[in-house]
């Protein structure tokens, strides 16, 4: 399983300039991992950037993956994370998710730079 994080939605979304490093990832939807708190951010920079009708677009394509919800046992945690690396609220929402569910977490974040379980693109 692996879990791309926001900036690599978007990345792949908008074609940036990392879009083909992303790519492969999104070959096979079955094997992604969504966080609810992932759709959220897709949701609110769709609709910022573009409009409502291709942000709601954005989150149905993601609920072709595993979209994984918040529950008391994801949020404490991410309360350990937190702590432990620093890390801000969805940040921690997304690691603890890829750590819970053994998954390589792919993203261009530099919170998650160095951190186990994750493949860090550089911007």
């Amino acid at each position: 399983m692996v879990l791309v994080d926001t900036c690599g939605w978007i990345e792949w979304l908008t074609d940036g300039k990392l879009a083909n490093d992303y790519a492969p990832w999104f070959q096979e939807p079955e094997n992604l991992l969504v966080p609810t708190i992932v759709q959220f951010d897709l949701y609110k920079w769709t609709k910022r950037e573009r409009d409502e009708a291709l942000a709601l677009r954005t989150v149905a394509l993601t609920e072709q993956a595993t979209v994984v919800p918040l529950d008391t046992s994801l949020a404490l945690l991410a309360g350990d994370f937190a702590l432990e690396h620093g890390l801000a609220l969805a940040d921690a929402v997304v690691y603890a998710t890829a750590r819970q569910h053994e998954a390589l977490l792919v993203t261009s974040d530099r919170h998650f730079e160095g951190l186990a379980g994750v493949e860090y693109f550089r911007k």
